[in-house]
């Protein structure tokens, strides 16, 4: 650890008690990410082979936000408690490097989502064509994107600097009043990878939600089935505008303070400003795997099925007492027993499965019928009229979109 050139402002320029409370958050934040995108990484392994192509785009942001956690954190941490930047220059312009490659591919990330759930979703004759190397193309775009920006300042095009409030590096937002190249560096940083990015995520969303409602209208109607929004399509909403908003929601103050920064006189701009948000901006690691506890079912499932390999890191969700874990097990089959459930997860209650039993008799069928396997069913539609029939009884395609 070296220390710092003496062109840097090495001492922060907010108070001690300021720098603290930052350094505290800073840790939780860190935590929280590595244990929250962990597990989202660790389940998404697990189920590799029924990950869907638009899970690709949740897959890679968990990716981004944990190469942001584990790349910005160990410096930022003890900068801060420290009260002024511990490292070199080299040191600082990686942090810079990282930290804009890491969150301009979220950013990118997230638009790429949510315009592949308005293809998916308004128009289904295109988005049903969407494949999984469709997916792994935009992945690989997104990086590249992402890394032109994050590329240019080491070439000449900008440039990186200590932040305002002197613990932490990012662009230098002194440098557009001083030549030209780092003004327009900020100028297409500000339009390409925040204006046309949230532009792009608030009109698909928009146009999403119009179609659902539209749907939804449809349906009561009596309209044909085809024209009815899937349960998996509206998870996937609700998904990526929790995603999206809670994304944005951290970012956008920093977006703010900067073109302050960058467009006015950077003298004029609080450090305590960027201080705060530098905060908001770095809890955005932590938004992608709680969205997905909340709202995706079949992801808490995977998480208690696979308790036995990761109880090191989710004992909070799945408890180690037996008599919990009964529970657990038996609300989850009687659950099961009175609804078929989707590829996603969530239930669709009809009757009482006429192949599954109830979880009270279960244990003696099974002492009597060791052989004995519940059967798993499917509804199928035919106009107004519709017949149960076992899954395995269906087409391998049919069992594949109901599994």
């Amino acid at each position: 650890m070296g220390n710092a050139s003496e062109t840097f402002l090495l001492v922060s320029r907010i108070s001690k008690e300021y720098d603290f409370i930052m350094g505290t958050l800073y840790t939780i934040f860190g935590v929280l990410s590595i244990l929250g995108n962990g597990i989202l990484l660790f389940v998404a392994y697990r189920k590799k082979s029924s990950l869907k192509p638009a899970e690709y785009f949740v897959v890679n942001l968990a990716i981004s936000d944990l190469s942001m956690t584990m790349s910005l954190f160990p410096a930022a941490i003890p900068s801060t408690f420290a009260h002024m930047w511990l490292f070199n220059e080299t040191v600082c312009t990686i942090y810079a490097f990282c930290g804009v490659w890491f969150g301009l591919c979220s950013l990118t990330n997230l638009t790429v989502l949510a315009s592949v759930c308005w293809l998916k979703v308004c128009c289904p004759n295109y988005g049903n064509k969407f494949s999984y190397c469709h997916a792994c193309l935009l992945v690989a775009g997104v990086w590249c994107y992402a890394a032109v920006f994050a590329v240019g300042p080491l070439s000449g095009w900008g440039e990186y600097g200590a932040e305002p409030y002197g613990t932490a590096c990012c662009i230098n937002w002194h440098a557009p009043s001083k030549n030209s190249a780092a003004m327009s560096y900020i100028i297409c940083l500000f339009f390409f990878c925040y204006i046309v990015p949230c532009t792009i995520i608030f009109l698909s969303y928009t146009f999403i939600l119009l179609t659902v409602r539209g749907s939804r209208q449809a349906v009561q109607q009596h309209v044909s089935p085809q024209n009815k929004i899937t349960n998996a399509h509206a998870l996937i909403i609700k998904l990526s505008v929790a995603v999206c908003i809670g994304f944005l929601s951290a970012w956008s103050p920093y977006a703010i303070v900067s073109m302050w920064a960058a467009f006015g006189n950077p003298s004029d701009v609080p450090p305590m400003a960027f201080a705060m948000a530098a905060i908001f901006a770095k809890s955005s690691t932590l938004y992608n795997p709680i969205v997905y506890l909340v709202f995706k079912p079949n992801f808490r499932k995977s998480v208690c099925r696979d308790m036995a390999y990761c109880r090191r890191l989710c004992g909070c969700l799945c408890k180690h007492s037996s008599t919990q874990r009964g529970l657990c097990k038996q609300s989850q089959h009687k659950e099961e027993c009175t609804s078929t459930r989707n590829s996603n997860g969530l239930p669709e209650n009809h009757r009482t499965c006429r192949h599954c039993p109830c979880p009270e008799r279960v244990a003696g069928i099974r002492d009597q019928f060791p052989e004995y396997s519940p059967q798993l069913t499917a509804r199928i539609l035919t106009g107004s009229l519709h017949s149960e029939v076992a899954v395995s009884q269906l087409s391998t395609e049919l069992q594949s979109d109901f599994l």
